[in-house]
């Protein structure tokens, strides 16, 4: 018995009582190394390779990304029967899945960022400059516009006439429904990304991002990706299809920010860490 009690008060006396938590814990010794700021022009940057091949890489892999996912939506709208397609799980397969292997073949090139609302949200929290971010959001867009030409060649008639891939707000729901649903969508995407980037993640538990493309389908066809929604938009060119775009951008750019500051300042404690 006595043996037992002596084992209770030296295993209580070993560890403190009190474990420093929050922002007491951020001024112990760290295993891993937190990156400098960006600076929000780097000149230098336009004179070096790595940055024209970054901004190669980012067209690239939008354009992949358009062209299967629209591919995939034009195969499962040309059927009667969503019984006999992928149907929407498909969808949400092949965006995910190409989100997956795409941000796994150009992470060490550009970041594989794959949509404006990444690119502005890690602008946002510092993680890049303002002259790679506008860089990455031109080649985005132009991969994406060229990723679903691609698409409309293979059927022109088909494409015209089965909505072209275009993101909408869909019957039944209002434009407020369709801007709530995009924030949301690009807020859990985004947070992802800098969760899964996170500085102190990597050093402890090595992993590699995985993206997902799930939900707010019924809502506008899923869109958090500003790129996405122009390629298509513009190659498709209804009407309807410019009605309500907008919401596409400002909803995407509202959910990236806020998870940029949620994770900057809320998880991260970053502006109260001591220097």
């Amino acid at each position: 018995m006595e043996s037992k009690e002596e084992d209770v008060r030296l295993g209580a006396n070993k560890f403190s009582e009190r474990q420093p938590i929050g922002t007491a814990a951020q001024s112990q010794d760290k295993d891993y190394k937190e990156p400098p700021p960006a600076p929000l022009f780097e000149p230098g940057e336009l004179t070096s390779w790595s940055f024209y091949r970054a901004g190669i890489a980012e067209f690239i892999a939008t354009f992949l990304f358009l062209y299967i996912t629209i591919l995939t939506v034009m195969g499962v709208s040309k059927s009667d029967s969503k019984c006999s397609t992928v149907g929407i799980q498909g969808i949400a397969w092949a965006f995910g899945g190409m989100i997956f292997a795409l941000v796994y073949c150009t992470a060490g090139i550009s970041g594989g960022h794959i949509n404006p609302a990444v690119t502005f949200g890690l602008f946002l929290a510092r993680k890049l400059s303002l002259t790679r971010a506008l860089f990455y959001i031109v080649m985005q867009c132009l991969g994406a516009i060229c990723g679903a030409g691609v698409v409309k060649g293979f059927g022109k008639t088909l494409y015209q006439t089965k909505g072209g891939g275009a993101n909408v707000v869909a019957h039944g729901y209002t434009k407020g429904d369709g801007l709530g649903a995009e924030i949301i969508g690009t807020f859990v995407l985004v947070y992802t990304v800098f969760s899964a980037t996170d500085a102190k993640r990597s050093a402890r538990t090595p992993m590699f991002p995985v993206l997902g493309a799930l939900g707010h389908h019924p809502i506008t066809g899923t869109g958090i990706n500003p790129a996405r929604s122009l390629g298509a938009a513009i190659i498709y060119n209804k009407s309807h299809a410019w009605d309500d775009h907008w919401i596409f951008w400002v909803g995407p750019f509202i959910g990236a920010a806020l998870a940029a500051l949620y994770h900057q300042v809320v998880i991260r404690a970053i502006p109260f860490k001591s220097k």
